[in-house]
Formats: C-alpha cells, structure tokens, sequence
C-alpha cells in the first residue's frame, strides 16, 4: 500500500544494445503512473498479442554523462 506521501519514486531507465551491453542511462526523478492499460483477456484459440502499458510523469530527468560506451564485440568468422 502506498500513500500521497511516498508514491513517487526515482528510476533508472537502461537502453541496450544488441550485445546486451547498456549503451544509455537516464536517471528520472520522482516519477509516477499516470496511466494503466492492463492486459486484456486472453484468450487460447485466438492469434492475438498481448500488450501492456504504463504512461509515466515525471519531475525531471537527465542523462547519464557519466556512463563510458561499451566496446563493441567482435564475432570471428565461422571456419570454411
């Protein structure tokens, strides 16, 4: 349970490459959910994709300048 005192929080937001490697960090101040759509009902039998969501505000934010850039790895060629 949380009340009006405490229900903002700060968050990290981490962006990756393809390597899994963090490429971007964002710190964001004293967020909150705004919006909520949840999942809707599923059903087996159908083809359909289930997606969630949250809409976020925020009092400020700013990059991380700090973070250094990850080298990027290199795959050797498979033998002929």
């Amino acid at each position: 349970m949380s009340s009006l005192k405490d229900f903002r929080r700060n968050i990290i937001l981490e962006m990756f490459n393809d390597a899994g490697q963090i490429v971007l960090r964002y710190n964001i101040y004293n967020c909150w959910v705004s919006e909520f759509q949840a999942v809707p009902e599923l059903d087996a039998n159908a083809n359909a994709f289930a997606i969630e969501s949250i809409k976020l505000e925020n009092e400020g934010w700013e990059r991380d300048e700090e973070l250094e850039q990850p080298e990027e790895i290199m795959f050797d060629e498979p033998p002929l």
